[in-house]
């Protein structure tokens, strides 16, 4: 019998693992997948998160794996700026700064600090039961007893479907391409993260390491035809995204629909708890979704430094996280929509402009402060 599984071994699912193993206590994580690889290609990992790998003596490791980025702007299609934030003064406060990273890579690091024997491959949950503690039943015919688990298997959790029941999936109605590919982007953006936004698309890049360049594209579902051809449909932003479109290899991108979760009223029941995007799922427009997941398992492990028992950890936690975790899933949506709108761009460019810096400074150190 286990006494703690984790079921899911992406950030979040191994972000968790470290912090048990920091606190010497006996888990195992269950991955469907038969090895642990990237998906979505690129990531950032904002201030916040950083500050955990920092606690975790992985801040190093992962900064050299990636790019460090000093400054996120938000232009038009003509890289014309609407608003930037320059990230120096809260990286002097929180002593961390934002690193862009090639998936695979951070997942690899997470994965070697815990040790790949406490990481089961080819485990794909069919089944979760309840008798006296949980029982794991997995589709490679494998059965496993366990006193406490963590659903940590994403915003289709099998866990959360079958303990909790459906939850509602949200579709913000746009399409998502995300690609890698080695290019060598002018210097002024070695350390600099840029997401352009036009009419009912926009596009976003950023430097992950010497040669790799991580971009997305994003075009709202009303818009899109039959075949699209990405480069003729950014046709009108600036030639550095067509040279970006141009450089990258079909097989280097994937696409993915924009979904989040509607807020669900309880994460957790005797001995179980959800975490990550199996509890609180966002969409991708304020760069928090794996940081949210990071920060839940950095909660858990602050309370369980004064508390063992775990039930009373799972109530605590979802109080503290709570009104942030909304918070960002709620503006995040906006953002989204706003991002996306297909008229009066010029109109929501001005208003933009017109916003302090000072204010977007503040909505960042809201979100990059800890809770605990």
């Amino acid at each position: 019998m286990n006494h703690i599984s984790i079921i899911g071994a992406g950030i979040c699912g191994l972000t968790l693992g470290n912090i048990l193993k920091q606190h010497h206590l006996d888990f195992t994580i269950y991955e469907s997948a038969s090895e642990i690889k990237p998906v979505g290609a690129g990531i950032m990992m904002a201030v916040n998160a950083m500050q955990i790998f920092a606690k975790l003596g992985l801040k190093e490791k992962i900064e050299n794996a990636g790019n460090k980025i000093h400054g996120i702007s938000i232009t038009d299609e003509k890289m014309k700026t609407i608003s930037t934030t320059n990230v120096l003064a809260l990286e002097k406060k929180f002593n961390s700064c934002n690193v862009a990273i090639h998936r695979a890579h951070l997942q690899k690091i997470l994965a070697e600090n815990i040790g790949f024997e406490k990481i089961k491959l080819n485990h794909s949950l069919k089944e979760i039961s309840r008798k006296e503690n949980y029982l794991l039943d997995f589709e490679n015919g494998n059965k496993i007893e366990s006193k406490i688990v963590f659903g940590a298997d994403g915003i289709h959790s099998k866990v959360r479907n079958q303990i909790f029941g459906n939850v509602n999936i949200r579709n913000a109605g746009q399409k998502c391409w995300r690609g890698l590919t080695d290019f060598n982007l002018p210097e002024k953006y070695s350390h600099h993260a840029l997401e352009i936004w036009g009419k009912g698309k926009r596009f976003g890049f950023v430097k992950i390491s010497d040669r790799k360049v991580y971009w997305y594209a994003l075009v709202n579902e009303n818009k899109l035809r039959e075949n699209i051809n990405l480069i003729e449909e950014f046709r009108d932003f600036d030639s550095l995204v067509l040279e970006i479109l141009e450089s990258t290899q079909k097989e280097k991108i994937i696409l993915n629909d924009i979904i989040d979760l509607t807020p669900i009223a309880k994460w957790y029941a005797e001995n179980i708890c959800l975490i990550g995007d199996a509890a609180h799922a966002t969409t991708p427009n304020m760069g928090q979704g794996a940081c949210q997941s990071i920060e839940d398992a950095y909660v858990i492990g602050k309370l369980l430094e004064k508390n063992q028992n775990f039930n009373t950890v799972f109530e605590e936690f979802q109080k503290i996280r709570r009104k942030k975790v909304d918070y960002i899933v709620k503006n995040s949506w906006t953002i989204g929509k706003i991002s996306q709108w297909e008229k009066g761009n010029q109109v929501r460019n001005f208003l933009m402009r017109l916003i302090p810096e000072s204010t977007n400074q503040k909505m960042i150190e809201k979100i990059i402060q800890l809770e605990m």
